[in-house]
């Protein structure tokens, strides 16, 4: 199945997908493309594909992604071949996209666990932005602006999360993932 992880800036969707990835097998991450510059804390091809808006451009016109959006002024896109593969191995693909790609997804593909994370409060979440340290001042407001309307999308989610405490939020996903992996839609029984 496919599992979204979204959420506003600053709700900790990075953190939990690792969380996810180190305490459940056969879990496996989408390595998102980007039009946004590589912070220095970021491998490329391992936190995201860093492009060229050139490349994007070409990424999506030959078809290579399963959803694309732009958010805070860049395009992101998921790659589809890399979600199919991962899917055809048998492996959970956990996707951390933002509001408009998961309504995408939901629209393409079966068998998809959308999965909301909410900050305790947006002054949590500017506080966590801020701490990151790559933001201007621009980008942060621009951030915390599209929290607000992001957060407004919640009940086009199947499950809600609240990131007041990362490993119990990340406990609590892994829960929502295990029970759906023993739903009945997708055993084989």
């Amino acid at each position: 199945m496919i599992i979204i992880i979204a959420g506003p800036s600053g709700a900790g969707k990075t953190s939990l997908c690792n969380l996810l990835l180190e305490g459940l097998d056969n879990l496996v991450y989408s390595v998102s493309a980007t039009t946004r510059k590589k912070r220095s804390n970021e491998i490329n091809g391992r936190n995201y594909r860093f492009l060229s808006e050139e490349e994007f451009n070409k990424w999506r016109k030959e078809g290579k992604f399963l959803e694309t959006a732009k958010v805070h002024d860049y395009y992101y896109g998921t790659i589809r071949d890399e979600v199919l593969k991962s899917l055809r191995n048998n492996k959970d693909v956990i996707v951390d996209i933002d509001v408009q790609g998961t309504k995408s997804v939901k629209e393409k593909m079966d068998n998809v666990v959308s999965i909301f994370v909410l900050p305790p409060n947006l002054e949590e979440a500017l506080r966590r932005i801020k701490e990151r340290g790559v933001d201007d001042d621009k980008s942060v407001k621009n951030r915390i602006s599209n929290a607000e309307e992001e957060i407004k999308e919640i009940h086009s989610f199947d499950y809600v999360v609240v990131n007041d405490d990362l490993n119990e939020c990340a406990r609590i996903i892994q829960s929502i993932i295990i029970a759906e992996r023993h739903s009945i839609v997708r055993m084989e029984v």
